[in-house]
């Protein structure tokens, strides 16, 4: 199941007797545990049926023993098992699995990496159990989920805060949602979150950000994208090297791509670029001219070879301003 069918179904009281939730993303993971511990059974009922282990400190007795057990004046119990990557008798968990009491919820929170579900304990796991597998998102869904998630706070948020958001906080929904709510707290309700109210708030430029580069680059706009070169260079550590070149390759990269596929309808375009909309289209519409695709390729090359640079293979010369104003240069002449 994904993980908002079953946090549909949770909310709905729902409930199987085990949960098996692993993966790369723990967001997911600790979303859907944290719900379980303080939802499914009342304040006075956790006292005595709320029972939390650690993989690293605990086996299968000492499991099986927990989830056997019969609630204490309620109509359930829970059990999680917090970072049971590392409990080492985990597929020992095979013959509860096989016959869970009713009366038990048992939640297996398998973090950082999926389990091989090809194995025995895993085939077992996908038959009785209720699975999630949390995948991390991908760079370009990250904006979209900002805004879901928003709106299940009750809050809306610009796409061109979205997107600012999504590319300087990268993919660890965590760090976001800790972001997301500090921001909440200093905004009035009803407001909806504007990229000024990000750089008021989380120290983030709505002027001089990687999205205004590309377009100063893509409109060969050379004050423009100096400005904002100066000011990555005064503040390394909000703008990071390999940060900004990720970014402008995935622009150039994109770029590329449209020069072959221009003349398609919109849709396929957007689809071919993985693109959410027309709205991000316009940026690289009016780069076409300025950069035919062997000019483009050259780009490319251009920020492969500074990737490099800024990691330190086989170079050890400027610092990562110097380095970002000498590839600018390049990309525009």
């Amino acid at each position: 199941m994904s993980y908002l069918e079953i946090r549909k179904a949770l909310q709905q009281k729902q409930y199987h007797p085990v949960y098996f939730l692993h993966g790369a993303e723990p967001y997911f993971i600790d979303t859907v545990a944290d719900y379980i511990e303080q939802n499914v059974l009342s304040e006075a009922e956790r006292a005595f049926n709320l029972t939390i282990l650690y993989g690293k400190d605990t086996d299968h007795l000492t499991v099986l023993d927990s989830a056997r057990r019969y609630p204490v004046m309620a109509e359930r119990q829970v059990v999680i098992i917090k970072e049971a990557q590392e409990m080492k008798s985990l597929p020992e968990l095979a013959t509860y699995v096989e016959k869970p009491l009713a009366t038990t919820l048992l939640v297996i929170c398998h973090k950082y990496k999926p389990l091989n579900m090809n194995t025995k304990f895993g085939r077992l796991l996908k038959e009785k159990a209720q699975v999630l597998e949390a995948k991390p998102l991908y760079d370009n869904q990250i904006a979209d989920w900002i805004q879901s998630y928003l709106q299940g706070q009750k809050r809306s948020i610009s796409t061109a805060a979205a997107e600012l958001l999504g590319q300087y906080l990268g993919t660890e929904l965590s760090k976001i949602v800790n972001e997301l709510e500090k921001l909440l707290l200093n905004l009035p309700e009803g407001q909806e979150i504007s990229a000024k109210d990000i750089e008021e708030n989380i120290g983030i430029s709505k002027d001089y950000n990687v999205f205004e580069l590309q377009k100063a680059l893509g409109a060969k706009n050379i004050l423009q994208a100096n400005r904002i070169v100066q000011y990555f260079a005064a503040n390394p550590r909000k703008n990071p090297l390999p940060v900004v070149i990720g970014s402008l390759y995935n622009f150039f990269s994109k770029l590329y791509m449209l020069h072959f596929v221009k003349n398609l309808p919109e849709k396929e375009v957007l689809e071919a670029l993985q693109l959410r909309s027309a709205f991000f289209m316009r940026d690289y519409r009016a780069a076409l001219p300025h950069f035919p695709p062997a000019k483009t390729e050259q780009v490319i090359a251009l920020l492969r070879e500074y990737d490099l640079k800024s990691k330190g293979v086989n170079y050890a010369g400027a610092d990562d301003g110097e380095l970002l104003k000498e590839l600018v240069w390049r990309i525009l002449h």
